[in-house]
């Protein structure tokens, strides 16, 4: 029985990184295509790889607004063409970010809007938005930019396509400040607030969550046992369900107020205990970098 050729369709938002995941994707070993009309995809797909070339490995195709004859109706109903055909696997991946990120991405470069290049990004920004509309409610999966570093988008690439066709659910534990915005695209968020704060203690203010003296100081909590035991709980239900699913990718976030205590260890030990499970978790701590700010934590607890 010949293995479906894993293809991988990306579009979304110019300047919302689609060049850095095609770069990414070709770097882990993937055979990468941009800017290619659809109308040339049947013809890509029957011609034979080069000699020496492995013929098993992964196809990554750009698809770009700009390019001509793009229409949105008529990419959706080729994809369903591909999706029934049993010689192909497709993934489809949109990148969307913020409009305002996006003006301070184009302002920040100099460059002009592909769409707007006497206009405002602003409009270009907004027409593009409503050409891909139709993508974005179709396409399988939506990843937003919106606070990503160019190392944020590589190590999601990384997680979401490094598996092979059958791999277990890529999992992500993250910790993260409230003060600091909900990570988008958490598909599972724990508010991590109600347990103490080793923020009021001098001694461990400086320290970590992956320091022994604040865990053992937040595990003092009387509600900490019980509430970390429900949420593992809650985890080894829910992860094999999602799998069964076939979400190839699932997020989970712990946070508190400033990004580096409770969450940070909370994050640590939910993910020890899925490991002795048998998952595979990475552990990403987004705002452990980030100095603390005094003010961050009084100005939340109403303190002066």
């Amino acid at each position: 029985m010949t293995t479906p050729k894993r293809i991988l369709l990306i579009t979304g938002m110019s300047g919302a990184g689609k060049s850095t995941a095609l770069d990414t994707l070709e770097d882990m070993g993937w055979e990468v295509v941009d800017n290619l009309p659809l109308t040339l995809l049947d013809r890509l797909l029957r011609t034979p790889p080069a000699e020496g070339s492995d013929e098993g490995r992964p196809l990554a195709v750009g698809l770009d607004s700009r390019t001509r004859g793009f229409a949105a109706d008529g990419i959706i109903r080729r994809i369903q063409v591909l999706r029934d055909d049993p010689l192909y696997e497709i993934t489809t991946l949109f990148l969307d970010c913020s409009g305002a990120e996006l003006e301070r991405r184009y302002s920040e470069t100099r460059r002009r809007h592909p769409m707007a290049l006497d206009r405002p990004a602003a409009d270009g920004i907004a027409r593009e938005r409503e050409l891909l509309a139709p993508l974005r409610r179709d396409f399988g999966v939506i990843l937003d930019t919106t606070g990503f570093s160019r190392n944020d988008l590589q190590h999601d690439i990384r997680a979401r396509f490094s598996g092979e066709k059958g791999a277990t659910t890529t999992l992500l534990i993250q910790s993260f400040g409230f003060a600091r915005g909900l990570p988008r695209n958490a598909d599972l968020v724990f508010d991590m607030r109600f347990l103490r704060n080793p923020h009021w203690d001098r001694e461990l203010r400086p320290l970590t969550g992956l320091d022994g003296d604040v865990a053992t100081y937040v595990a003092e909590d009387p509600a900490y046992a019980q509430a970390v035991a429900q949420i593992e709980s809650l985890l080894l239900l829910l992860l094999p369900r999602y799998a069964l699913e076939g979400k190839s990718y699932v997020s989970v976030a712990f946070g508190c107020t400033g990004g580096r205590h409770r969450s940070v260890h909370v994050a640590e030990r939910v993910a020890a205990t899925l490991r002795a499970a048998g998952f595979s978790p990475t552990v990403q701590h987004r705002d452990l970098a980030t100095p603390p700010k005094d003010t961050i934590e009084d100005r939340r607890n109403g303190r002066p």
